[in-house]
């Protein structure tokens, strides 16, 4: 499959897997229990950010990327976005522990996985084994904004870059 653009459809059958925050659960420590997300029927009729790090934990995901989305948070949900999501290839415990690592509770922003890489790979946006680093906004069932950094750094699937296109 070619890679995402603007215009296109979100596709059909898109699973991963997460594990929803709780309050019980809510300690890095403690575990929930992995459950799949059907981010095709989830988010047909929402406005999605989508931005996507080879790694949970990792130096660039953990000090550039994913702090940009934490700190404009409500600036972007201002936008009128219904969900943000990050997607890794780590499982999902991992993403639950980044997400509690990150002070992130409840929803403010999905961590999901990308198990086997699948949705990457359908759209060429990996990095070796691991997912790519790229942002992807869907409003409604339609891809307005996808781009995928060809280098290492955090550029076009910054939350900036993608705040600029909301």
């Amino acid at each position: 499959m070619a890679p995402l653009k603007a215009g296109d459809s979100f596709p059909e059958g898109v699973q991963f897997s997460w594990i929803p925050y709780t309050e019980e659960k809510g300690e890095i420590t403690s575990c929930g229990v992995p459950q799949s997300y059907n981010a095709s029927k989830e988010w047909a009729n929402k406005k999605v950010v989508i931005f996507a790090t080879p790694g949970a934990f990792t130096p660039t995901c953990s000090v550039n990327h994913l702090p940009g989305y934490v700190k404009n948070l409500s600036t972007i949900k201002s936008k009128g976005v219904d969900i943000i999501a990050v997607i890794a290839f780590n499982d999902a415990f991992v993403m639950s522990a980044w997400g509690k690592a990150n002070g992130i509770k409840g929803d403010d922003i999905l961590f999901l996985t990308d198990s086997d890489t699948a949705f990457s790979q359908n759209h060429a946006w990996t990095k070796g084994d691991r997912t790519g680093r790229y942002a992807i906004v869907i409003d409604h069932g339609k891809v307005v904004y996808a781009e995928n950094e060809s280098g290492g750094g955090v550029t076009v699937s910054s939350a900036e870059a993608v705040l600029e296109n909301l």
